[in-house]
């Protein structure tokens, strides 16, 4: 008797799921692609003939987000720029405050990002620490403002590491913080740590996977970059056109 063939991947992935997998990726995709709120997405997807609740994407967006973007780590790991930018924004939750810390490379593709309670040596030691768990590899040169908690830490880690501290050198890290501000705004605030924590680490692996750099590029040589990443992201999901 030949033996039993192994499930199929999709089919243990969105099993007993109502939508199929094309459309649950394209959901998902939209969420985290475009400053789009669900109630949006709902309604987009209402003018194909889908009828699907916001809250429905949510918990789309929340279980195959993390799912997809954790593939996408594993395929980018080691292709990034050796040059670090470590920066951190405030944001307001519920009335408190809280750090968003986060590192991106010379290229401005989201190295990791963490949301903590302080802004100190304590705090940028766990930066550094999760950095180099991600990422297995030791920076060439570190960048970052004056914040002097940074280096603090770096000489407990990474002694080796060149360190530039100057606020006008960090413009790459600060500007990758514009696109937290746009969802921040849009979802009126964040509701935890806990969500504002899963939102930005699905959201910096998708939007590294899409981060074609069209201003250096020709139109054919965009095309060509965001056909590869659209099926990088099918092969993904398991999905085809949605």
């Amino acid at each position: 008797m030949s033996p039993t063939p192994p499930p199929d991947v999709t089919t243990l992935r969105y099993k007993r799921y109502r939508f199929p997998a094309e459309i649950i990726a394209h959901a998902v995709w939209l969420y985290f692609r475009f400053p789009l709120s669900l109630r949006h997405i709902e309604d987009l997807l209402a003018e194909r003939g889908i009828e699907v609740s916001f809250q429905t994407v949510a918990e789309w967006a929340a279980k195959f987000g993390r799912d997809y973007a954790r593939s996408i780590r594993v395929r980018s790991r080691g292709s990034f720029a050796d040059k670090w930018h470590l920066d951190e924004m405030v944001i307001a939750i519920k009335g408190k405050k809280y750090w968003l810390w986060r590192a991106v490379d010379a290229d401005g593709y989201v190295l990791d990002a963490l949301i903590q309670r302080r802004r100190n040596k304590k705090a940028a030691l766990r930066l550094m620490r999760k950095l180099l768990k991600g990422q297995r590899v030791t920076p060439r040169v570190m960048i970052t403002d004056k914040l002097r908690s940074y280096d603090a830490g770096k000489r407990n880690i990474m002694p080796s590491v060149e360190h530039r501290s100057h606020k006008g050198l960090n413009n790459r890290a600060e500007n990758s913080h514009l696109v937290v501000r746009r969802r921040e705004r849009g979802m009126i605030q964040f509701k935890s740590a806990g969500q504002c924590q899963r939102f930005v680490s699905i959201h910096a692996s998708i939007a590294n996977l899409f981060h074609l750099h069209r201003n250096r590029n020709s139109a054919a040589e965009h095309r060509k970059l965001r056909n590869a990443a659209t099926k990088m992201w099918r092969e993904i999901t398991l999905a085809t056109a949605a």
